[in-house]
């Protein structure tokens, strides 16, 4: 195994290189909805490419690219995918002052086998091939971790969801002690803060931490807080915001904890409750990209206290109805690549 000693796992707010989508096509779970989630991941892309390099995967580009104002801040790579989740089939990125990042190369199954995931599964391979990154390759693919499952907030703390890293079909032949060890060998962590608690409905992730509650800057933890007594979601959320004030940071303080309401309910054609949260924002070069999802009152009360977490950015609503129909939000269909990442 490779020597990670010095190495550590930024935050997600580290200065960035590229950003990653895996763009839909007719072949995937959007085919029947193509053109609108296109509309939505057109908005996302040039969000991101008007502050930095986007990194596009697709196996042909998109037409609704072709006159893209900002085309010249793209890099498009050809490759097979099924489907557009490059939170978790994405490279996960390892930082250190004198050497190359490591790109670390974790096995992607489809959230414990639940979807087909061959092709996503090879995508990090076929980015190696390309040349477009600067790092060095690192097989753990022996190992199943999706990117939405973990935080860092890149001091050692590494937060995620014993439902999640703990449920069948990912690596069930380890317990939660053999998997706290392998996370913090392989991601070079201190620690490992694991939520209990909090579900979405809906959601086929079960329970990325990333739909929950996330790291932001100055030992800050924003988490979606659910106020109707009501709501399937409400005794979850309290008991995992209980856990949450129990926390303590590497200087045993308490995290500053900023609550994220709970979008009113959004249901499919078929009745089934959809995971909209707040908690799936996406951090860029100088801006804080967030999910909204028509809820005028809500998407506001939401966007002020993400701006309370990360008072130096720029906070910047996209509409991602669309995106919640497949099950997944706006960070979930992103990966960030940090400085020095490109090439």
């Amino acid at each position: 195994m490779m020597e990670i000693k010095n190495y550590y796992l930024p935050a997600e707010w580290h200065p960035q290189s590229y950003i990653q989508l895996t763009w839909p096509h007719k072949d995937t779970d959007w085919a029947y909805m193509l053109e609108e989630v296109e509309k939505c991941f057109l908005e996302i892309a040039t969000h991101i490419a008007q502050r930095q390099p986007l990194l596009l995967v697709a196996p042909q580009f998109p037409a609704v690219l072709e006159n893209f104002a900002y085309r010249d801040n793209i890099c498009y790579i050809p490759c097979p995918t099924n489907d557009t989740w490059a939170r978790d089939h994405g490279f996960i990125t390892l930082l250190q002052n004198e050497s190359a990042p490591l790109l670390l190369d974790f096995c992607f199954n489809g959230w414990g086998k639940k979807f087909a995931a061959d092709q996503d599964n090879r995508i990090n391979r076929g980015l190696m091939k390309q040349g477009v990154l600067n790092g060095t390759y690192t097989d753990h693919l022996d190992f199943v971790l999706e990117g939405g499952s973990i935080e860092s907030d890149g001091h050692g703390t590494l937060l995620t969801t014993s439902e999640c890293l703990l449920s069948a079909n990912r690596n069930d032949r380890l317990n939660r002690a053999d998997i706290e060890e392998r996370l913090k060998s392989f991601l070079h962590v201190e620690r490992v803060l694991w939520l209990d608690h909090g579900y979405l409905s809906g959601d086929d992730t079960d329970s990325h931490i990333d739909t929950l509650a996330r790291f932001c800057p100055d030992q800050t933890i924003a988490y979606v807080k659910c106020e109707n007594r009501t709501d399937e979601h409400y005794e979850a959320l309290a008991r995992m915001e209980e856990q949450l004030r129990t926390f303590r940071t590497l200087q045993d303080e308490p995290y500053r904890l900023v609550a994220l309401p709970m979008p009113e309910a959004i249901f499919d054609e078929d009745g089934q409750r959809l995971p909209a949260t707040y908690a799936n924002f996406l951090v860029v070069n100088g801006a804080v990209l967030m999910p909204t999802y028509h809820q005028p009152a809500l998407d506001e009360q939401a966007r002020k206290a993400l701006q309370k977490a990360f008072p130096q950015h720029e906070v910047v609503g996209i509409d991602c109805r669309p995106l919640i129909r497949q099950h997944g939000s706006l960070h979930c269909c992103t990966m960030q690549f940090p400085v020095p990442v490109l090439k």
